[in-house]
């Protein structure tokens, strides 16, 4: 088995309102992306890493690989694309020939574990296509020109998070017939080609630091996480 992750930093960070590009804001004395790139890092499952970054934080990120020791498994720094789709694609387009397997990471999900990436890859080796996922705790209505047009049943409902693992021609095949698609996770592009994704329990913790109350949320969680 040879995996090969794709960790998505590419994108803008607009809704975070902060003058440092998200992956490299502090959390804890480390910059956020340091925290999935030391779990893939060590895992070992995981053969290589291709980080997808823009041209604005390019260098920074590889500073910061170099200041905390964290380039051991990367191979590649890409540039990414307009759409967070687009960004992936271009991190797909650099796969190493070996690869069988991939694992696709946003930079902004710092709290990941080794027992999680476990999961979702082992279930990927089985039925092709795996997401971390975790029920959603609260109402959600849909709504009809500003009004409650229906309550739906929550019992259903998962809130999807990264990682995400595919077999890798699953995956470059749905991207091949697909990507023009605009879509918010890669599983859904994998949903169109009628293969099945299995949903993987994930964490309420694994956070993706999306708005400024989410780094203070992530302050918390690093006060109590293992591995902070």
């Amino acid at each position: 088995m040879h995996v090969t992750a794709i960790v998505v930093a590419a994108g803008k960070g607009v809704r975070f309102k902060s003058r440092i590009p998200k992956p490299l804001v502090t959390l804890g004395r480390r910059p956020v992306i340091a925290y999935c790139l030391r779990t893939l890092s060590a895992h070992p499952y995981v053969k290589d890493i291709i980080i997808v970054v823009n041209a604005g934080n390019k260098k920074s990120i590889a500073d910061a690989l170099r200041t905390h020791r964290l380039g051991k498994k990367v191979t590649r720094l890409v540039l990414g694309g307009p759409r967070r789709q687009d960004s992936v694609r271009s991190g797909l387009r650099a796969l190493p020939a070996q690869a069988d397997t991939v694992l696709i990471h946003d930079a902004a999900r710092p709290f990941i574990d080794a027992g999680l990436v476990s999961a979702v890859i082992q279930r990927a080796r089985r039925c092709g296509a795996a997401v971390a996922a975790v029920p959603v705790k609260a109402t959600i209505k849909r709504a009809r020109g500003g009004k409650v047009g229906e309550t739906l049943d929550r019992s259903s409902l998962w809130e999807i998070q990264t990682p995400q693992v595919f077999k890798k021609d699953l995956i470059l095949e749905a991207y091949r017939r697909f990507s023009a698609r605009l879509v918010t996770d890669d599983a859904a592009l994998v949903e169109r080609l009628g293969s099945g994704v299995e949903l993987v329990m994930g964490s309420y913790r694994n956070i993706k630091l999306t708005t400024p109350e989410d780094l203070s949320f992530a302050k918390g969680i690093i006060r109590t996480w293992k591995r902070a």
